[in-house]
């Protein structure tokens, strides 16, 4: 192997883990933005505000969560569908334009570190699967 592979084999594996551990997401800033969310949900607990309950948010299908009536395009946009990373990521910038006709007027989070943060502080209200 020659030395400029192994230096750029070197390299990779070395910034492999930092960039993983950014994904990860902050959980204590994570907090913070919820507060956004805080007038129409929780997370801490599985009581309905304005908004259905987050807490148990992972692996549930969206629109789903017993005691809350959900608008018909949540219902059907969570067919076939299950809470994860991936589709919060695709959920949370803003949610009318995947979800069209909800009932959520919330405009979404615009930056990726929000969303990664309020992910990782979601996911302490959900146990992993």
């Amino acid at each position: 192997m020659s030395k400029i592979l192994k230096l750029v084999c070197f390299i990779a594996l070395t910034l492999l883990p930092t960039t993983a551990h950014a994904e990860e997401g902050d959980a204590t800033a994570g907090k913070m933005v919820f507060n956004k969310c805080m007038a129409c949900h929780n997370a801490d607990n599985d009581k309905p505000k304005v908004g259905p309950s987050l807490m148990g948010l992972f692996g549930r299908q969206p629109g789903t969560v017993a005691g809350y009536t959900y608008s018909k395009s949540m219902v059907d946009f969570g067919v076939g569908k299950i809470w994860d990373e991936t589709l919060l990521k695709a959920y949370l910038p803003n949610p009318k334009t995947l979800v069209t006709g909800t009932k959520m007027a919330f405009p979404g989070l615009k930056t990726d570190k929000e969303i990664i943060d309020v992910i990782a502080y979601l996911r302490q209200f959900s146990p992993r699967k």
